[in-house]
């Protein structure tokens, strides 16, 4: 799966390279709040149901290219939080990452601006968390793409370092180049970690949507 998304985001990128442009590129900044959860399964295969929804945010910058009339392609580099509440002991994970999405954004006229119609792949590496639990201390967490039966019973929390993942965007961009969007994000790489020896059934995925606002400007001539 893995190998599948990054294929995918190179040919996204290869798209770019060699698309004839009919308008100039642009380039801004988006900042926006997140509510992201981790889904999956537990150690013995049974499906989490304590997890709920977080709060974080993500700011960051993208660009879009005009690749066809009304099409661009809109990639993007943005410092992201994620995670998840535990309902039952109130704990939280929160989980910091570098986060680049390449969407694929079709903008027709609507109005006296664009309505934002946009899919597409997202790649994520892991910078840094801490799980915050109701009483004690914040714990970091440590990534690992596979941990001992020791670093595991230590109850260290270790999560992979690589996501991935797709975005579904909607939204609207006013003629002063501000917009208002909403996105859905579904990870499809399990970022729970091997455990050497052991038949562990764990499987953790990011979920979550944002809400954000963004402003474009054109590239100077």
């Amino acid at each position: 799966m893995k190998t599948k998304i990054c294929a995918l985001a190179l040919a996204a990128t290869a798209l770019v390279t060699n698309a004839r442009a009919q308008e100039s590129t642009t380039f801004g900044l988006r900042a926006g709040v997140n509510f992201t959860n981790v889904n999956g399964k537990d150690f013995e295969g049974d499906k989490i149901e304590d997890n709920k929804l977080k709060t974080g945010f993500h700011i960051g910058v993208n660009a879009e290219i005009p690749v066809a009339p009304e099409f661009y392609i809109q990639p993007g580099v943005l410092f992201t939080t994620k995670g998840a509440k535990d309902d039952e002991s109130k704990a939280k994970s929160n989980i910091s990452y570098i986060e680049v999405p390449i969407n694929f954004l079709y903008k027709p006229e609507l109005g006296g601006g664009k309505l934002l119609l946009g899919v597409g792949p997202y790649v994520a590496f892991g910078v840094g968390g801490k799980v915050n639990p109701d009483n004690g201390d914040d714990v970091d967490i440590e990534f690992e793409k596979e941990i001992t039966g020791a670093q595991y019973l230590s109850g260290k929390p270790y999560l992979k370092r690589f996501d991935a993942g797709g975005n579904l965007l909607f939204g609207y961009e006013m003629s002063n180049k501000v917009s208002v969007q909403l996105n859905a994000q579904l990870g499809m790489v399990n970022i729970n970690p091997e455990i050497e020896g052991i038949s562990d059934k764990t499987k953790m995925k990011n979920t979550g949507f944002g809400v954000f606002r963004g402003y474009y400007y054109p590239t100077p001539s």
